[in-house]
């Protein structure tokens, strides 16, 4: 099945590295785990027995399909060229057969979209890729030359594995803008149908309410004996609106909708009479909020799924990335190749910090993780390591103390968001600066303070809730991804994040960490709280006052 595929991901990737011969083997590998990822959102959809999402979906899936088969292509001529175009590539008929049957299909699943989407302007949307750019026309017309020569690459002109790559992948980002366009459209319609069912069931809600005061009042003027019934009624709806319902919601969204009990328990009465029939229209909508309810929350956690295997997937190529550069440094003597080496170095470090954002995005924990203390330097440090503007993070009076090693990781992720945050909303000519207090109860606070632009009280207070209670992910969290990820990893460990207007001008990010992550994960001892390091002057209590707050 698919996850048995998804467990064998290494595999496939070491089994691309084994010979020389496996390029075709590691790309159909790869073709096969995605295709069934595209089919599996389509059946996910398919669920909904909306036309139009239906409709949506199969466009979708069709676009998906054919840049995975422009993928394909790229991989397999890639596989076959030189490093540089001095000499030509190497192409066996078998891969380009098979780069080939990807081309033939690549035009057929487009042909399919325009066909399925054609109401929704699908023209209109393929415009970037179908007008004439000459970059994708050129890479597009070696690419079918290559595969319908039979001679395949000896009888194109020499070029090299970089002009290849950089010439195909132009068409690919223009598909993954198109893609993402089509998925923010999918995702607009499930809202729009979402709200219809929500003002469906207020409305059915509504009226079953009416009814039931209707029928109350027929109750006591008809016979006493149903006035047992009606009481039966509204305690079970109460208990429903009340308890039943929000506890679902919350263990729907805490946890596997499949390990949560859906079962919908019955009003108890079952008359003939008005009363009967308006307890079982009362149950009726009660299982049908329960499996609407189930059904969004098996959606999040699909979709979570998704960011997670995709986020898995970049960190793992990232880390061997980084090893790589790490091997090269330490072969490495030139000073400028090493300068090159390093940069390279910081920006795949920054690359994994933003592939672990996604893993915080669907409420995941980093694979990396420290099992001893770590100093708060080094911790610092690191954060630094992985800003852009790294040079201009000044530390000073740093406490000598240490930081739990489960949460090392995570709270260098956190203090890299705010240190680039820092970075970027401030002038390049000025020092963004980190101080550390250590307080008497054992807890340490972490300021950053910038000289920036600052910002309006209002957008403070907006922020500082953000940090302190983060809200769901929709599309407003792409565009705070930063301070929604320092959020969720903030509440994750206890610690207190918050946002003020510095003296100085600019704004003064306050961290206070806890004494269980601040002490190595230990207590401190009685009377000897914070006697390392920097120590907690009134400004530094004063501080501490306020994020405590």
């Amino acid at each position: 099945g698919l996850v048995s595929q998804l467990d064998a991901l290494g595999k496939i990737r070491r089994d691309a590295y084994s010979s020389e011969g496996n390029s075709t083997q590691t790309v159909e590998a790869y073709h096969r785990l995605i295709t069934q990822l595209i089919d599996l959102s389509q059946d996910m959809a398919e669920a909904s027995s909306n036309p139009e999402m239906i409709q949506r979906t199969r466009a979708l899936a069709a676009f998906s399909t054919a840049k995975e088969y422009a993928s394909v292509q790229r991989a397999v001529i890639a596989a076959a060229l030189p490093a540089s175009n001095a000499t030509k590539g190497d192409l066996s008929t078998n891969d380009r057969l098979y780069g080939e049957a990807a081309y033939d299909s690549e035009g057929s699943e487009l042909n399919i979209f325009r066909k399925v989407y054609a109401s929704q302007g699908a023209e209109e949307i393929l415009k970037p890729i179908d007008e004439n750019n000459p970059t994708i026309q050129a890479a597009d017309l070696y690419a079918k030359r290559v595969f319908e020569s039979r001679d395949g690459l000896a009888g194109q002109p020499a070029r090299s594995y970089l002009d290849w790559v950089d010439d195909s992948s132009t068409k690919i980002q223009q598909m993954k803008k198109i893609e993402h366009e089509l998925l923010d459209s999918m995702e607009q319609k499930a809202r729009e149908l979402k709200a219809t069912s929500e003002q469906e069931a207020i409305i059915s809600g509504v009226l079953i309410l009416l009814v039931l005061g209707v029928s109350l009042v027929g109750a006591f003027v008809v016979a006493q004996s149903m006035i047992r019934s009606l009481r039966r009624l509204q305690d079970t709806a109460t208990r429903v609106a009340q308890d039943r319902l929000p506890e679902l919601v919350k263990q729907l969204s805490e946890s596997d909708p499949q390990d949560v009990d859906t079962s919908v328990e019955s009003v108890g009465v079952h008359s003939r009479d008005e009363i009967g029939k308006v307890a079982a229209a009362f149950d009726e909508v009660h299982h049908e909020a329960v499996r609407l309810a189930a059904e969004q929350a098996l959606l999040r956690g699909n979709v979570n799924a998704m960011f997670t295997n995709l986020s898995r997937r970049s960190q793992g190529l990232i880390q061997r990335q980084l090893s790589l550069i790490s091997e090269l440094e330490s072969r490495e003597a030139d000073p400028d190749q090493l300068s090159s080496l390093f940069k390279l170095d910081h920006l795949a470090t920054r690359m994994r910090r933003n592939g672990e954002n996604l893993l915080v995005l669907a409420g995941e924990e980093p694979g990396r993780r420290w099992t001893r203390p770590v100093p708060l330097v080094d911790v610092l440090r690191a954060a630094a390591s992985e800003v852009e503007q790294y040079e201009r993070i000044e530390l000073a009076s740093v406490p000598s103390t240490e930081v739990a090693g489960r949460v090392v990781n995570d709270l260098v992720h956190l203090l890299a968001e705010l240190l680039e945050n820092a970075t970027s909303f401030s002038s390049p000519q000025t020092k963004v600066k980190v101080t550390g207090h250590a307080l008497p109860d054992g807890r340490v606070l972490i300021e950053i303070h910038d000289t920036g632009i600052g910002l309006s009280p209002e957008d403070l207070a907006a922020i500082n809730e953000r940090l302190a209670a983060p809200p769901t992910v929709d599309v407003s969290v792409s565009r705070r991804m930063g301070l929604f990820v320092v959020g969720r990893l903030s509440q994750r460990h206890g610690i207190r994040i918050q946002l003020r207007p510095s003296d100085s001008g600019g704004t003064t990010a306050l961290v206070m960490l806890p004494v269980d992550v601040a002490q190595g994960g230990k207590k401190p001892a009685p009377g000897k709280a914070g006697a390392s390091g920097s120590g907690g002057g009134p400004a530094a209590a004063q501080a501490a006052a306020g994020a405590a707050a």
